[in-house]
């Protein structure tokens, strides 16, 4: 199990466009992943999970890539959270 943890920086959090992105990079692999706010842990491959995040700008998230291609997951989405989801 790979665990990050991040602060996300694009100026409107993990809204639609953002948490799509994420799910459709995160679906994409055989590796689980989560997301982790608060105590509050959402399956990362499910838009709604990520969506009742309601994950704003400077909110504190761990990511967890739990399987066999782990670490090309969380490379991938790691490289998409430092790009600030392309929207800067």
């Amino acid at each position: 199990m790979i665990q990050k943890d991040f602060i996300l920086m694009n100026k409107l959090g993990l809204h639609i466009r953002p948490a799509a992105q994420f799910t459709k990079i995160a679906s994409k692999y055989k590796a689980d992943v989560f997301l982790v706010r608060d105590g509050m842990r959402v399956n990362a491959k499910s838009i709604m999970g990520v969506m009742m995040l309601a994950a704003g700008q400077g909110t504190r998230l761990t990511m967890e890539c739990i399987g066999e291609d782990e670490d090309q997951l969380c490379a991938e989405l790691q490289t998409l959270i430092d790009n600030k989801f392309n929207e800067e």
